[in-house]
């Protein structure tokens, strides 16, 4: 406990090793952990959490790292967590994301950490959240979470992220088509990225014909009622309604774009803070996180006092001697059963 305490201390401190040690004990499932959580956790941390999902090759590592030396340059302290994809056979991940943000290591106010999925879906890892209030108790002012390349499906972010990022390329096509229905109800910016390329304007237009489309809920007008993607740089203001997501053009290893990025994000953090469609997203958010904590510790507690019942359940349900339905309620039955004797 006492080593513990130290660490505690390290962390609000800012301690890089005491950061980096933090998060092996939590991506490790170290038993220590979850006291960890417990010491350093805060309702309202300063950090503004941005998540930065899209597409693979859409550019977002470079992006991640345009926006690291804009917000260095505000003087803001900068955490990164890039979340990197576990292979389903070795169970390895290369975790090379941070090599696009090297130019940064050496950075005291910037923390980089890389974690691997452990085959967990939704474009992060089981142990993103915990992590986050790690760097919320080091008093980061950003926190810049980018997932692993996501689709329709994939888009666990928007439970842990203030602001969400969707970075789309041109040329995508029929792409756009296949993922609309998961990001266009998610995405609270977009960035077309590298609009230098041909068929820039075109992504941008078909983003802002698909938004259009949007169903608007009775008596919620649109904070934002522009067609033009000009126009749409600008920015929605805060007031009370809906956010409707800007789009933006950028290209990342020029910085071009990136200015007005930052800008939309403070807006719509104003958007969060400032409106009661605000206080309910994050209200939503809490009751999400508190819900995932809740699941995880009931399978964890499962698997700890009834394993050898599950495995026994389990050749049951594979020799076809039960149903897995049945096999399933037998075991819930078991578990509230033997609660109930306690």
């Amino acid at each position: 406990m006492a080593d513990l305490s130290t660490l505690v201390q390290g962390i609000q401190t800012g301690d890089m090793r005491a950061l980096a040690r933090a998060c092996r004990l939590i991506d490790e499932r170290d038993p220590r952990a979850f006291e960890l959580l417990k010491q350093i956790f805060t309702h309202d941390g300063p950090a503004y959490v941005i998540g930065v999902t899209g597409t693979p090759g859409a550019g977002k590592s470079t992006l991640v790292d345009g926006l690291i030396r804009l917000y260095r340059e505000q003087g803001k302290r900068v955490a990164v967590l890039a979340i990197d994809p576990t292979s389903p056979y070795s169970g390895g991940a290369i975790l090379g994301d941070r090599i696009r943000m090297q130019q940064h290591f050496t950075d005291e106010g910037v923390f980089i950490r890389s974690i691997a999925t452990r085959g967990h879906l939704g474009g992060l890892s089981r142990s993103t959240g915990d992590v986050l209030h790690v760097l919320h108790a080091a008093k980061f002012d950003v926190v810049l979470l980018e997932t692993v390349g996501v689709g329709q499906d994939e888009l666990e972010v928007t439970r842990l992220a203030d602001t969400t990022l969707v970075v789309m390329a041109p040329g995508m096509g029929d792409d756009i088509q296949a993922i609309k229905a998961g990001i266009l109800e998610v995405a609270d910016v977009f960035a077309v990225n590298k609009a230098d390329r041909v068929g820039a304007d075109a992504t941008a237009q078909d983003l802002q014909q698909m938004l259009s489309l949007r169903r608007v809920p009775q008596g919620v007008s649109k904070m934002q009622g522009h067609t033009a993607v000009s126009t749409l740089q600008k920015g929605p203001e805060a007031e009370a309604g809906e956010w409707v997501p800007p789009i933006l053009k950028t290209v990342a290893h020029r910085q071009e774009g990136l200015a007005e990025l930052v800008d939309a994000f403070a807006k719509h953090r104003e958007f969060l803070m400032t409106t009661e469609a605000g206080r309910g997203i994050r209200e939503q958010r809490r009751v999400s996180e508190f819900q995932a904590i809740l699941y995880q510790a009931l399978i964890d507690e499962v698997d700890a006092r009834f394993a050898d019942q599950v495995r026994e359940k389990l050749q049951e349900v594979v020799g076809g001697r039960v149903d897995p339905y049945s096999g399933a309620e037998a075991l819930v039955r078991s578990a509230i059963g033997d609660e109930n004797e306690t």
